[in-house]
């Protein structure tokens, strides 16, 4: 039984829900929403092992939805589905439209908009390592539901179809990202449209192999590419446009911005060096964190909010 981490952000409500088949959801109000002013909503997949208020405890989320005015949904795996409650995101009927996870998920971020007033424009999805995994399907899965992905220690769409084949990818990297990012593309149908992406990933991840967040960002970088007219010509490259380099904490980590043909950012990679599999810049009052280096959930909206 997984223990859950008391939440110290009591200005807001944080109250649990029934989505039905043995799923939860825990939903984050912060103390200043007004009923009928619309504001965005976060959606937060945790990794494995985890559940809401752990990984509302480890992101802060929560604090900073409440300086920023933003609602935050945090689907919970059902143990049932997956005893170590990790998102079956390498399951083919787990990567589609209208089916298994991805459409309970969907089914929950309904279910918050019925209740509050919601901005559809400015919905945004973001995961930690399984839960990073499922963020990339839903923005190939319901690109006309959310605005944004951010991924953080996950791996590229479709990159594998069965269990066996999910470790292999999570230790070796996915399929080749040109094929996963064509398969995103026809994944988005008709609701296709360009989909900006943030990746964290720690060089020392022993987990999920750094090579898989390289994967993630050339496979956006072909299926934006393709949005725009259905064709293969680098409107998208997957050649970082600018590169810089920090430290925080005493992490150093290297950002690359990847641009589209207007030089305009749609995608960003942050390596974080010598962190391990975690939410960087995270509290240790959760799991799988790591209190130094840059504050990927704090970035993750920056980045949503100026897309």
């Amino acid at each position: 039984m997984i223990a859950y981490v008391p939440v110290s952000e009591a200005a807001g409500t944080f109250t649990e829900s029934y989505y039905g088949s043995n799923f939860f959801y825990k939903v984050y109000v912060p103390s200043n929403y007004v009923a009928g002013t619309k504001v965005p909503l976060m959606v937060m997949l945790h990794g494995c092992l985890q559940n809401p208020n752990d990984f509302a405890a480890g992101t802060r989320m929560n604090a900073l939805a409440e300086e920023k005015k933003f609602i935050v949904l945090y689907p919970e795996m059902n143990i049932f589905a997956n005893p170590n409650r990790c998102w079956n995101w390498f399951y083919d009927y787990n990567q589609h439209r209208g089916l298994g996870e991805p459409a309970i998920i969907k089914g929950m971020v309904d279910q918050v908009k019925a209740k509050y007033s919601v901005d559809n424009a400015r919905v945004y999805v973001a995961g930690l390592s399984a839960g990073a995994g499922m963020s990339v399907i839903m923005g190939a899965t319901y690109p006309d539901v959310f605005s944004g992905v951010g991924v953080s220690a996950g791996v590229e769409y479709n990159a594998a179809n069965t269990a066996f084949g999910g470790i292999s990818a999570m230790s070796y990297g996915g399929i080749d990202p040109r094929t996963a990012g064509w398969n995103a593309y026809y994944e988005m149908g008709s609701y296709k449209r360009r989909m900006p992406v943030v990746v964290f990933q720690g060089t020392s991840d022993t987990i999920v192999n750094p090579i898989n967040a390289s994967q993630v960002i050339a496979q956006w970088a072909k299926t934006n590419d393709l949005v725009d007219d259905g064709l293969e010509n680098d409107s998208v490259k997957n050649v970082a446009g600018l590169t810089t380099a920090g430290s925080v904490n005493g992490r150093s980590y290297t950002k690359y911005v990847y641009h589209d043909k207007y030089g305009s950012s749609l995608l960003e990679y942050w390596k974080v060096n010598g962190m391990a599999h975690a939410w960087s810049g995270g509290s240790t009052a959760g799991t799988y964190t790591d209190p130094a280096g840059p504050d990927a959930s704090r970035i993750m909206w920056d980045f949503f909010t100026t897309h």
